[in-house]
């Protein structure tokens, strides 16, 4: 995401908005909480409270740059609005979440929503379950993160 996005979305460019945009944009996880961000400021030395970090987030989603999501049992996460739509699954033991796209299944739901003489504006599916993965590498950042 370009920093002139946030003056599109009305938004000021100020050093704790590009800080925090730069991790969400850069991050290998797609789906960051406040503290996520937090802690990655701190680990590189930037001086900006939680209370900034949270507020930022909070202008990002009212401008529509981030999405936030209450995954049950997790704090919210925030991702980039990159402005397509996709469903996700969570594991309900290491917390993971995985994106993805089904195009029968948005096909479905058309035909569901017609069928009941709807017009969709807005939609989403949640998944929970649990990964199969014998070696789950979230499920040791998990244990890490419980553990501080």
């Amino acid at each position: 995401m370009h920093p002139n996005e946030l003056r599109n979305a009305g938004l000021k460019i100020t050093g704790p908005r590009l800080k925090i945009l730069e991790i969400l944009s850069n991050s290998q996880s797609r789906h960051l909480s406040a503290i996520d961000i937090y802690r990655r400021l701190r680990e590189s030395q930037e001086e900006i409270g939680f209370a900034t970090v949270y507020r930022v987030l909070t202008q990002f989603s009212e401008a529509g740059l981030v999405t936030s999501h209450h995954f049950e049992g997790s704090r919210a996460v925030y991702e980039l609005n990159e402005g397509r739509h996709h469903d996700h699954i969570v594991c309900l033991d290491c917390g993971r979440v995985q994106e993805f796209i089904d195009p029968a299944l948005e096909e479905r739901q058309g035909v569901v929503a017609a069928a009941h003489e709807f017009e969709i504006r807005d939609r989403a599916m949640i998944l929970y379950g649990n990964c199969l993965q014998k070696d789950c590498p979230s499920r040791e950042i998990d244990k890490t993160s419980k553990a501080e």
